[in-house]
């Protein structure tokens, strides 16, 4: 579907959406440690009002391996606080903003935050 952009032309994505899973309660953590021993796990955290995060989320969507064979959770940093802080324990990772956590086998085998997500070559994880 395509919308005007602020110049007046029209623009189409043609790219598709990402199949995000929404990361919303601590209880989710168990299942996707466990998931993580059979598929690799990615977890984005992105902070709905930092300009910053949206621009790292931007380009991470629109580079994003569509043959990628893990899965990719999207946690809202404002909405679940608390499962943030769950995230960063549970893992053993210092919370950033944006930041991207990769996952196998219950521990983080890889993680960066900021323009550093891009560096990531996801597909090594796949």
């Amino acid at each position: 579907m395509g919308w005007r952009n602020i110049f007046g032309s029209d623009t189409k994505n043609d790219k598709p959406e990402l199949p995000w899973i929404s990361l919303q309660s601590i209880d989710q953590l168990d299942g996707l440690s466990l998931n993580s021993k059979s598929r690799t796990q990615l977890i984005f955290k992105h902070s709905t009002t930092c300009g910053i995060s949206r621009m790292v989320l931007n380009r991470f969507t629109s580079v994003f391996p569509q043959d990628f064979s893990g899965d990719l959770y999207f946690l809202d940093l404002h909405r679940y606080r608390a499962v943030s802080d769950a995230v960063a324990n549970t893992f053993r990772v210092i919370h950033q903003s944006p930041q991207l956590l990769i996952i196998k086998d219950g521990a983080v085998v890889a993680h960066a935050s900021h323009g550093e997500i891009s560096t990531i070559d996801l597909m090594q994880f796949s």
